[in-house]
Formats: C-alpha cells, structure tokens, sequence
C-alpha cells in the first residue's frame, strides 16, 4: 500500500512548527532525475512549477494547468502523474523523473529514439509529456496490442494528430524489449 499525501507532508523532512497550509516559503529537498535538490518554496506550488520555475527543467511543459492534456507527465516512483495536478511539498521522499532524466550517460533513452526514428511529433509541445507517459505505461504495465496501447495512452493529447507515429514509436520499443528478453 502506499503512503498517503499528508504522510508525505507531514515527514520528518519538518519540525512541528513548520506551517504547510500558509503561504510562507518552506524548506524541502526533492529527489529529481537521481539528484537531491533543496527547495525554498510556499506550500502551494505544483511540482510542475517547482521543476520549470525553481529547478530551470524545462522539459515538463506547461499547456493547460488542469490535468487534461498530459503536457507535464512525470514519473513518481516510475508511475504517471500530472505533475500541473499536485504539489511539490507532496512528493518529498519520492524519485522524481522528468524527460531530462531519462537519457543516461548522454544516450537518449530507447522511447526518445523511437520518437525520432518514427517521426512521432509535430509542432513537440507535447512530445516530453508522450514519451515520459510512454515510458511510465510500459513500467505500470506494458499493453498487449495497438488498442491498449492508444487507451493507456489516452491522457496525453496531441494537437497536431501524431497519434500513429507515437503508437508506432511505442510498438517498436516494445517489439525491441521482447526481442532483448529472448
């Protein structure tokens, strides 16, 4: 089972006298992409803000700022989340990962090449929230078809209708992966 929100808020990581339901800057660390950051920030700033204001990672896009459209998707504890959809004070003590975080050691991650080997994006706006969601799936639970693939993914809108290339992107990596295992 996991912790709920307000075991996260109310950690350790503070003393009894901090106040988390004012509007005063409070003290927190963030683990995001593998890196321990220390925050001063109110209580009431989205992750989403946290990481593109405070953290200068731009990569999580900013698009409609209630949950509908899967520009911002990260990955808490390798699940999906909108990060537009809750706070950073929520996520102390959890591993935070963003479209920076998912090349390693200067190669792109096997779902960016994808992306670009298939042509899945357009204009691009929503390419990061895509490819974080992507990858997020396939750690949750990867999809046995064409079908599960374009329902799981179905929180992440593209505006520009790539909408075949990503699920092309998205079966190659997962062709791949069952070519690897065998």
């Amino acid at each position: 089972m996991e912790k709920n929100s307000l075991a996260l808020i109310t950690s350790d990581s503070f003393t009894p006298e901090t106040k988390i339901f004012g509007s005063e800057e409070v003290e927190l660390s963030l683990n995001v992409n593998n890196i321990s950051y220390s925050l001063k920030i109110e209580p009431r700033v989205t992750l989403l803000d946290a990481l593109r204001e405070k953290l200068g990672l731009m990569g999580t896009k900013k698009s409609c700022d209630r949950g509908e459209c899967g520009a911002c998707t990260v990955l808490v504890n390798n699940r999906r989340i909108n990060s537009c959809m809750t706070l950073a004070i929520m996520h102390i003590g959890t591993e935070i990962t963003t479209i920076e975080g998912l090349a390693q050691d200067g190669k792109l991650h096997p779902m960016q090449t994808a992306f670009i080997t298939h042509d899945a994006f357009q204009c691009g706006y929503c390419t990061s929230g895509q490819i974080v969601s992507a990858v997020g799936m396939i750690l949750e639970e990867s999809p046995k078809s064409k079908i599960e693939i374009r329902e799981k993914m179905s929180g992440n809108l593209c505006r520009c209708g790539a909408y075949p290339n990503i699920i092309a992107a998205i079966r190659d990596v997962l062709e791949e992966m069952e070519d690897a295992a065998i």
